[in-house]
């Protein structure tokens, strides 16, 4: 049967940073830059000389990553993106077909329908490429299309249009439409001139609208919040306290328009500005100097044909995703005793995000937002910064994504990958009768992508390292969406509970929460896995034979758990090969599970799922989230009690934050993260890297500061 568990319920919140999930309209890459200098799809990375005689300064800027040229790009794994020629093919076959020749739809997502698994499974590299097929969901006359198309072929090859609630992802059309109608509308320029602006003085972004019951049904709408951007490129912390208008997204027609904030002042511009100017008075602390990690001979990974990464003992397959952002599948490692590649998880990406404010106001209530499901994680991805979000020496991957009219554009330097090491040791262990350590150093693979939802962002680390564990982190961070009020200090307020904490003059930092579920499919050692509950129980020392009364004993069973296990490979002392999910700090969601964003969301009631797998369940809030009513989540489909033992199976996993607000925050937050681990439990016979060599001082080069550190 399936399973769930709240076992990671915590008696306590950790306030931690948020993640605010609506869309600004923020510059997406324009349907151009296809074409450019440097690699395409087909050739091996190429990395820095693998010899180093000089180690020359940096550049005075970072450098931009060279573009590649995506358009001569072809398929080389199963799994690979769709590219640029077969976007172009898609949207032509669909030109041509039958229902659209007389209104071509909106294009609201197109991506790989991938191979069946076990058709992936048994594919060798030089195999022919199987059959490949796009999945399109298109928008026509208020209905949602789901079409699979044939590129062999030329042809449709199924075409459902949905019955269930809920619409496709948005696109920047239906966003640039909305903020466009709402800017027309002749009563925002009479709010504007009642707070002393003029419409020209305002930024004004679309947040989804959630669902809250019948009157949103039949018809796509957003709302519309406006801000003043005078005097301040951070206009998020300057709202229109109270002015809300819900647009119909179609009909481009504002349906509502509500301002009951004209007497709340708009709070100032003093100390918004988060960018960085060579006259910025610098914070009150000593310099740090520049610091870099080196590495003369270059990474130590290769990227091949454009998605296959290869480092130490790890093999995997990377790849952008509009919707999931990053996604990594067929990660295999190397058997530190034999040399043979294992499989560990064939697919792994997060499903979906959940941000519920905690405000009941007119203009914060329908606050609860899916962005994985409503913007997208890819389509919302901005380039990386060189040297600041990505090392030297870093890789960098495009997206190939697609706007709504069915042409291909470029998320350019969405992924980067790159190798870490922070002075951390891998293992180490010191002896007194022996006259010195034994140290290895830690170093791991990182693959990164940020997604900058409107005014959050949010960083997605998958950390590999050499001894089997894999670390997914998710990083938080950017402006706070704050509520505007009359009070600039909180002896003003009386009831301060209930107003939620001041974080600077008139400007009220609402307390939310953020959750991200991820889809882990795990095949240790093959697909069929059980999941196993491993419990620390307290035993006495009820023969009393020593002095101790009581310790702590592990009590295995097959049920709810937090190991995955192949029953049927076992290691040379009999134990199952496996690999367990190490928390780390987390949090629950604490809404009524009948609260309509809860019933939506219903895949945060617990913090592990387990379901069989089903090659059509990716998405943990439903396939189509907008406006949905949680009648395809994955909460639903555990209800229907299908057997997971000895079976393919998928681990859900949501790592949640509770995120109270404070004057830090201001006027951008400090980055705060929360990982798990994925580790290896009996998967090697012993310590894989037992055996890896030192690092010695002749294998690294000298490099001497300009000036000498000086010494106190």
């Amino acid at each position: 049967m399936e399973i769930s568990s709240s076992a990671l319920r915590l008696p306590f919140l950790f306030l931690l940073v948020p993640l605010l999930l609506f869309f600004l309209l923020s510059p997406w890459n324009p349907l151009h830059n296809l074409s450019g200098g440097g690699d395409s799809a087909g050739r091996r990375a190429q990395f820095p000389p693998k010899s180093l005689t000089s180690i020359s300064p940096p550049p005075a800027e970072p450098r931009s990553p060279p573009r590649r040229d995506h358009n001569s790009a072809t398929a080389r794994n199963p799994l690979d993106p769709l590219t640029v020629g077969e976007i172009h093919r898609v949207r032509s076959i669909l030109s041509s077909y039958q229902p659209f020749l007389r209104h071509f739809p909106s294009i609201q997502s197109m991506s790989l329908d991938e191979p069946d698994k076990s058709r992936v499974l048994g594919w060798k590299s030089g195999d022919p490429i199987p059959s490949r097929k796009a999945f399109v969901i298109a928008l026509l006359d208020n209905q949602s299309h789901l079409l699979t198309i044939d590129l062999d072929s030329g042809r449709v090859e199924t075409h459902e249009i949905s019955s269930g609630s809920g619409y496709p992802m948005l696109t920047m059309e239906d966003v640039v439409a909305a903020v466009q109608t709402a800017v027309s509308y002749p009563e925002l320029e009479a709010s504007a001139a009642a707070r002393g602006l003029s419409v020209a003085n305002l930024s004004c972004i679309s947040p989804s609208p959630g669902w809250f019951g019948p009157d949103e049904e039949g018809k796509r709408i957003l709302k519309v919040l406006c801000f003043s951007k005078q005097g301040t490129p951070n206009f998020y912390m300057r709202p229109l306290e109270g002015l809300v208008m819900t647009v119909d997204v179609d009909r481009r027609e504002v349906l509502q328009f509500s301002d009951t904030g004209k007497g709340i002042p708009i709070p100032g511009r003093a100390n918004t500005d988060y960018r960085f100017r060579p006259g910025n008075k610098p914070p009150e602390m000593e310099r740090i100097n520049p610091i870099s990690m080196e590495q003369p001979r270059g990474p130590s990974f290769t990227v091949t044909d454009g998605h296959l990464v290869k480092w130490a003992n790890w093999e995997f397959h990377l790849k952008p995703d509009q919707r999931a952002g990053l996604v990594v599948s067929r990660v295999v490692v190397r058997d530190s005793e034999t040399g043979a590649a294992r499989s560990v998880m064939y697919k792994g990406f997060p499903s979906e995000l959940f941000v519920p404010y905690m405000d009941a106001d007119e203009g914060w209530y329908f606050k609860s937002y899916m962005d994985a499901g409503e913007f997208g994680l890819g389509a919302t991805a901005m380039p990386l910064v060189p040297l600041n979000d990505c090392p030297r020496n870093a890789y960098y991957m495009d997206g190939i994504f697609v706007s709504a009219d069915g042409q291909p554009f470029v998320q350019s330097n969405m992924i980067c990958l790159f190798e870490r090491y922070a002075g951390d040791a891998a293992w180490r262990h010191s002896e007194l009768t022996v006259s010195s350590g034994e140290a290895r150093a830690k170093v791991t693979l990182v693959a990164r992508m940020a997604a900058s939802v409107g005014n959050y962002d949010y960083t997605f680390d998958w950390e590999f390292q050499t001894d089997g564990l894999i670390k997914i982190t998710v990083s938080l961070s950017g402006m706070l969406m704050v509520k505007g009020t009359v009070h600039d200090n909180m002896n003003q307020v009386q009831n301060q509970d209930e107003m939620g904490p001041l974080v600077s003059e008139n400007a009220i930092g609402v307390v939310h929460d953020h959750f991200i579920t991820f889809h882990l499919d795990m095949d240790v050692d093959g697909p069929n896995n059980t999941f196993v509950k491993v419990n620390l129980v307290k035993e006495e020392n009820v023969e009393g034979k020593t002095p101790r009364k009581s310790y702590l004993k592990p009590k295995r069973h097959v049920a709810k758990t937090f190991h995955v296990v192949n029953p049927s490979r076992m290691s040379r002392l009999g134990n199952p090969s496996g690999y367990k999910v190490v928390p780390g700090g987390n949090a629950a969601s604490l809404l009524d599970h009948s609260d309509p964003p809860q019933l939506r969301s219903a895949f945060t009631n617990n913090q592990i799922w387990v379901t069989p797998y089903n090659r059509s369940e990716l998405w943990a809030g439903g396939l189509l989230v907008y406006q949905s009513h949680g009648d395809d989540t994955l909460d639903v489909w555990s209800q229907r009690n299908r057997e997971i033992e000895d079976r393919d199976v998928v681990l859900w996993y949501t790592l949640g934050f509770h995120h109270v607000p404070c004057q830090e925050d201001f006027p951008v937050m400090p980055t705060v993260a929360a990982s798990f681990q994925l580790k290896p439990v009996n998967f090697f016979e012993r310590n894989p890297i037992l055996t890896a060599r030192p690092v010695f001082e002749e294998d690294l080069p000298v490099c001497r500061p300009s000036e000498s550190a000086s010494i106190i």
